[in-house]
């Protein structure tokens, strides 16, 4: 009884934070940080699917979760690089 409330608590939670986000992006006055938010865009989703995971018992969800984790970091590395020297890889 408490679980759910705390889960959808939870779940409400995260969407707005989703919702702060999508704005932020687009209102952001430099790439730097549209970059961040973008990466915190992608944390907080990872954060979504980690609870969808948990209240489904699910490991497919866990799975998606690592996998946009890991692309979310590596394309953050990329893009902060690129923003700075202006070249992706050197």
């Amino acid at each position: 009884m408490i679980s759910d409330v705390i889960f959808f608590f939870g779940i409400a939670w995260i969407a707005g934070l989703l919702g702060v986000l999508v704005v932020r992006v687009a209102r952001a006055r430099t790439t730097g940080q549209r970059i961040l938010a973008l990466d915190l865009l992608t944390l907080i989703l990872v954060g979504l699917l980690a609870l969808a995971a948990g209240e489904d018992r699910a490991p497919y969800a866990l799975d998606a979760a690592l996998g946009i984790a890991l692309l979310s970091f590596v394309a953050t590395l990329a893009a902060s690089r690129y923003y700075e020297s202006r070249r992706p890889f050197t």
